[in-house]
């Protein structure tokens, strides 16, 4: 699934993601659009683990459990996993089909957008 991915990013330039009009330029398309929401997605992150090590670092006690830096790594990792195996499985759904590519960029856009927005709010919060 990857190397189709890549493949896709390596679309032309003049494609028009405004009104694609083949399965393959919605795919393109598909595949530009969760590009640039991992891309948030990965400047997001940056901003919530400063965050999770400045609140350890202001931490009165030293602590005697996981960091808030290693609790949001953890869950991370595991929203990768969950986001990764999910899309699979809802692609999978199509297997075969050339709209394979469209359905899982769409749902890896869809869940990074959302998980995007929860660490938005992790920033936020006093």
């Amino acid at each position: 699934m990857m190397l189709l991915t890549l493949a896709l990013l390596a679309a032309p330039p003049e494609l028009d993601c405004e009104n694609p009009s083949t399965q393959l330029d919605m795919n393109l398309c598909a595949a530009r659009e969760y590009e640039a929401a991992d891309s948030v997605l990965n400047e997001v992150w940056e901003a919530a683990s400063d965050k999770a090590k400045a609140n350890d670092a202001m931490a009165a006690e030293p602590r005697t459990e996981e960091s808030s830096f290693d609790k949001l790594l953890a869950a991370q990792r595991a929203w990768i996993t969950y986001r990764n195996a999910h899309c699979a499985a809802e692609a999978d759904r199509y297997r075969g089909g050339s709209i394979v590519p469209l359905i899982h960029a769409t749902c890896m856009t869809a869940l990074t957008e959302a998980r995007t927005t929860q660490l938005q709010e992790y920033t936020e919060e006093g």
